[in-house]
């Protein structure tokens, strides 16, 4: 029998794109300081915060995730407030920005652990965006608790123009990349199982 998978983290959104790929999932939110340190590169901040999070959960395998949207170098982590999101909006009106999104897996057998890691770009091109908008969308509430203040999977698509990569990396999760770092530690997908 498969070892259960833990999931730490208590993103709905991962949660809900693990449930795509039909895996019993077992949540464990990890506890861990999500800031950018000083002079830390984009890519190195997700996964850095990617493998802590893997590392602060008890489980024979364990996944963890960390998603930013980088605007010009900047990471746009959850706003702080309704003002902040519109800071961001209004930084990401118009623009092209990237999406990372780092992933951990970590596999605990004795002596034999393993853990495999990898950072998934997307590029997303975001529309022109007036006050109105911007005020309208941050009044849903929705982007309050989202990297870079939306959701692409909900109203803020309305201002997603094109995408360049993995969507599901944007929601949260990519789940091609994941499903193949999941093969490489030993854990077999639902359609590979007898």
């Amino acid at each position: 029998m498969a070892s259960r998978l833990v999931l730490a983290s208590q993103s709905p959104r991962r949660r809900e794109l693990l449930a795509q790929l039909g895996l019993a999932l077992e949540i464990r939110p990890a506890d861990t300081d999500e800031r950018v340190l000083p002079g830390e590169p984009p890519r190195d901040y997700v996964l850095r915060v990617a493998r802590e999070k893997a590392r602060a959960v008890p489980g024979d395998l364990v996944l963890a995730a960390d998603t930013a949207v980088v605007l010009g170098g900047e990471v746009l982590g959850k706003p702080r407030d309704a003002d902040d999101a519109r800071r961001m909006l209004r930084a990401l009106s118009g623009t092209r920005h990237e999406v990372l999104t780092g992933v951990c897996v970590r596999r605990n057998a004795g002596a034999l652990g393993v853990e495999l890691d990898a950072v998934v770009a997307t590029e997303v091109a975001f529309a022109r965006l007036g006050d109105g908008e911007i005020d309208w969308y941050v009044g849903t509430g929705e982007p309050l608790d989202k990297a870079g203040a939306y959701a692409i999977q909900g109203s803020g698509g309305a201002f997603v123009e094109e995408v360049r990569g993995s969507v599901s990396n944007v929601v949260g999760l990519p789940l091609a990349e994941t499903a193949a770092l999941l093969r490489r530690a030993g854990f077999p997908l639902p359609w590979e199982r007898p």
